[in-house]
């Protein structure tokens, strides 16, 4: 129906002029400092918010020169944990073994940020207390009301709600919007990406 897809193009381009640029600009120096510092960066999300975490892990590695991981691309490991241990705690347990440490900084993508006692992303809220008792840096890309993310987070970019119809899908894609920011922000990319070096060698 052409009156939806206006509505929500519109909406995409009203969310992009509402979003906190100095959070955004807080999540840039927290990044920086974490590479200077040969932190890792561990990217949880699960749903839609994991397959993003798996495209921002390349982003990150190839384009920012960050050393990035996420818990979901080792189905064989995330399917043992969730069996063996539960699900709640099995981003918690990734994080363990893989000796999450201060110099290290946790990118959580989520819808909801995770409600305790609405039982809702219960792993998430494991993964992300877990990473403060060891003091580790958490940035949140977070929807609704940021959830216990926005509580705990060092950066909480919120993504604003304007209809309650088109919260994930606006939630999902501005999770990627912001993350192409970051790794193409002149302070944290590193490397050229290959359409834009292209371009430059037809220029001259």
């Amino acid at each position: 129906m052409p009156d939806y897809i206006k509505k929500y193009l519109e909406q995409t381009s009203k969310l992009a002029l509402m979003l906190n640029q100095a959070e955004i600009a807080n999540a840039v120096n927290i990044l920086k400092k974490a590479r200077e510092n040969k932190g890792r960066l561990f990217i949880l999300g699960v749903g839609g918010s994991a397959g993003n975490a798996s495209h921002a892990v390349n982003d990150f590695r190839k384009i920012a020169g960050i050393e990035s991981y996420a818990p979901t691309d080792n189905v064989s490991e995330l399917t043992a944990r969730t069996n063996d241990d539960g699900w709640n705690s099995v981003f918690k347990n990734w994080l363990r073994v893989s000796n999450l440490n201060a110099k290290d900084v946790v990118l959580v993508f989520s819808v909801g940020g995770g409600n305790l006692e609405k039982n809702i992303s219960v792993n998430l809220i494991s993964a992300e207390k877990f990473a403060k008792e060891v003091g580790a840096k958490i940035i949140g890309i977070v929807s609704r009301d940021g959830g216990f993310t926005k509580e705990i987070a060092d950066c909480c970019i919120l993504i604003p709600v304007l209809t309650p119809e088109t919260v994930t899908p606006h939630a999902e894609e501005f999770q990627a919007i912001v993350w192409h920011l970051l790794v193409s922000h002149p302070e944290i990319q590193v490397n050229e990406m290959k359409w834009e070096s292209a371009e430059k060698v037809q220029v001259k």
